[in-house]
């Protein structure tokens, strides 16, 4: 069987960054549905901008309809659809681009090995919990999904009919003393630049 052989490229991080004044790293929002991690990655994006670093945001319903749109939301699809978000992150990173990906990723181990994959490869990973309460989000129901489950429209929704396993240790966490969006974006940027560098 044929194995595919790694080419490094003519053009390395250090040279592209340099030259281009970038600094990648990936900022990976994890939450229930209707946490805000959305709303804070959008305002992450103008606040980035705003200060002349280059973002993007791999927003993990968006990257359903290309990417991972063979993918359905069994445990084992989940955790692969967040293998390729981590996957896609870390060569938006490497190019120098702050990667924001805001998506539930419900397993612990999932989440991990996002972290991981970008430690092997020498980039920063900062993962936020942003962990408002799962009352506030059904009260909130962005996506009317909570109304769907507990109608029995539709199932393994994380947190009420699926499991959802929050992190031990993230780098930040917002959503829990009334933060607004500007001081729940505060954080995430002052860990990004003592993380990344400016």
């Amino acid at each position: 069987m044929n194995q595919p052989i790694w080419h490094e490229p003519g053009v390395t991080r250090s040279q592209r960054w340099n030259k281009h004044g970038l600094a990648g790293a990936t900022v990976w929002l994890t939450g229930f549905s209707g946490s805000g991690k959305s709303t804070i990655a959008n305002e992450l994006a103008r606040e980035l901008l705003n200060t002349s670093r280059l973002s993007y945001i791999l927003d993990a319903d968006n990257v359903r309809h290309g990417l991972n749109s063979d993918l359905g939301f069994s445990d084992e699809d989940r955790a692969e659809n967040i293998r390729r978000m981590a996957e896609a992150a870390c060569l938006f990173a490497d190019s120098g681009v702050v990667a924001i990906v805001p998506i539930i990723s419900p397993f612990i181990t999932s989440r991990a090995h996002a972290r991981k994959i970008h430690d092997d490869r020498g980039l920063k990973f900062i993962e936020v919990h942003v962990a408002t309460s799962l009352a506030e989000c059904e009260r909130r129901d962005t996506k009317g999904l909570y109304a769907k489950v507990r109608s029995g429209q539709m199932s393994s929704l994380s947190g009420v009919d699926s499991p959802y396993e929050a992190p031990k240790s993230p780098d930040v966490v917002v959503g829990t003393n009334d933060e607004t969006l500007q001081q729940s974006v505060a954080l995430i940027l002052a860990k990004l630049l003592v993380k990344a560098g400016s």
